[in-house]
């Protein structure tokens, strides 16, 4: 699926979806639910267009543009929370 504004829409849903998730089950080391799910939404964002740039192909179509961006925002509010510890 070549990149279109629907799959970048559904980059930023994603991630999105992933930051408030986090917010909801770890709240040890937030940073509050706004500010979590901008940290998700940007992970899904560099997610969504990292990935598949650097080869990571996770799957095909509509998968591909929901499973990248969720690793990319599980990846960022990781990070976020580590480095906040």
């Amino acid at each position: 699926m070549p990149l279109t504004v629907e799959a970048v829409l559904l980059w930023l849903l994603a991630g999105s979806i992933v930051g408030w998730l986090a917010n909801q089950i770890m709240t040890k080391n937030s940073y509050g639910m706004q500010t979590d799910i901008l940290i998700g939404t940007g992970g899904g964002l560099v997610g969504g267009l990292l990935f598949p740039s650097l080869g990571f192909l996770l799957g095909g179509g509509y998968l591909g543009h929901l499973v990248n961006p969720v690793i990319g925002a599980v990846i960022a509010v990781f990070v976020s929370r580590y480095i906040k510890k």
